[in-house]
């Protein structure tokens, strides 16, 4: 049995010191709470692969299928004033009342 790089003989040292530091009531309930906390940090792990492997398969389909390119022809903006923005036309001077230069 090899668990991260610890050997059956090193194993058993660190349960036997264990067993001296925290002593025989307090040990069940250490593991107990080691136990918990691996296997949230399993489901922590699962659930992030299977978010990455589904957003990989989104990207994937998005790059897969062709892009749909269409033309707008946009609307001239000459033609129809807007009419937030619409002023009147500058008033043209009466010529009628006006005498020609050199005519009095």
């Amino acid at each position: 049995m090899n668990v991260f790089g610890i050997g059956l003989p090193e194993m058993a040292l660190i349960m036997m010191v264990a067993l001296l530091v925290f002593g025989p009531k307090k040990l069940p309930e250490i593991g107990r709470s080691l136990g918990k906390a691996i296997k949230g940090f399993q489901d922590a792990s699962k659930e992030f692969e299977d978010e990455f492997k589904k957003e990989a398969a989104r990207i994937e389909k998005t790059v897969a299928e062709p892009m749909k390119a269409t033309l707008e022809t946009p609307e001239p903006k000459a033609l129809k004033p807007d009419p937030d923005t619409a002023e009147e036309p500058p008033a043209v001077p009466d010529t009628d009342s006006v005498s020609p230069e050199g005519t009095a």
